[in-house]
């Protein structure tokens, strides 16, 4: 994912203000209005997904959103709506070009994830989408971004410790990229040789996966090891063409990333 790249950019702000805060109810998360009735959560769910795999169409995904939060009120257990509609509005987050509707799909991604959290409080799926969305509200929100980065390493520990594969190995990947794009001790947690060690691990556990490679390149790039990070970004690269040429809709913003990585690294 293109936005793991640049999740904690703005964790060099000056100034602070809370990543979490009460989230209004998932009624008013989902009050939305969708163009798609259905009466039965499990269909709200099946019809989401099939709008989630048409991205990179964006009404498509939007109304997934819909969709998956409609779920999620009707069912007030549920939290593969809630853990759905947190990725789309993540996704929405990094298409959308209006400042204002970004900033506010990433604080609905934070207040949508609070609630998988109180649904399922150890579920390792509501800790990750719960760091991934506290990111994204501080890219959009920087005065977030230092209390953000406090929720962020605790719930990106958490997920590790419950389901280190989740999401192709999304919480190693992402716990990589916070350690090394967050500030050092004493500004922050931000460590270049632990962001490679986790780096490593996501590869380990998933090494087909493009955005594993990425943050494996990044983080030999860190590491002063530029001509391994070179290796990490062709290789991704290569498996992400293999991938869009198999039709994955993420596979062509995966390629845009390897070359802008390879570009970084020219003389």
């Amino acid at each position: 994912m293109r936005r793991l790249a640049v999740l904690i950019a703005a964790a060099l702000a000056a100034s602070c203000s809370p990543a979490l805060r009460e989230p209004p109810s998932v009624a008013s998360l989902a009050s939305k209005p969708s163009s798609v009735k259905l009466p039965e959560t499990a269909s709200l769910l099946h019809e989401a997904d099939l709008r989630w795999a048409k991205r990179p169409d964006v009404s498509a995904v939007g109304e997934a959103e819909s969709l998956y939060l409609r779920a999620a009120e009707l069912d007030d257990k549920d939290v593969i709506g809630l853990i759905g509609a947190t990725r789309t509005k993540a996704w929405l987050t990094d298409h959308e070009r209006g400042t204002k509707l970004r900033v506010d799909l990433a604080v609905s991604a934070v207040q949508t994830a609070q609630w998988c959290k109180r649904r399922d409080p150890k579920l390792a799926a509501c800790d990750y989408w719960l760091a991934v969305a506290v990111g994204l509200q501080a890219r959009e929100l920087r005065i977030t971004a230092d209390d953000g980065l406090k929720t962020m390493v605790p719930a990106l520990q958490r997920a590790i410790d419950g389901d280190p594969a989740y999401d192709d190995a999304g919480p190693d990947r992402v716990m990589a990229l916070v350690l090394l794009r967050a500030p050092s001790w004493p500004l922050g947690p931000g460590d270049v040789e632990a962001g490679l060690t986790h780096a490593k691990k996501a590869v380990e556990l998933r090494p087909d996966y493009p955005p594993n490679l990425f943050a494996l390149a990044e983080a030999l790039a860190a590491n002063k090891d530029r001509e391994g990070a070179r290796a990490a970004y062709l290789k991704g690269k290569s498996l992400a063409s293999g991938r869009r040429e198999a039709q994955d809709p993420d596979a062509p913003f995966w390629i845009v990333e390897a070359d802008e990585g390879l570009a970084k690294l020219r003389p």
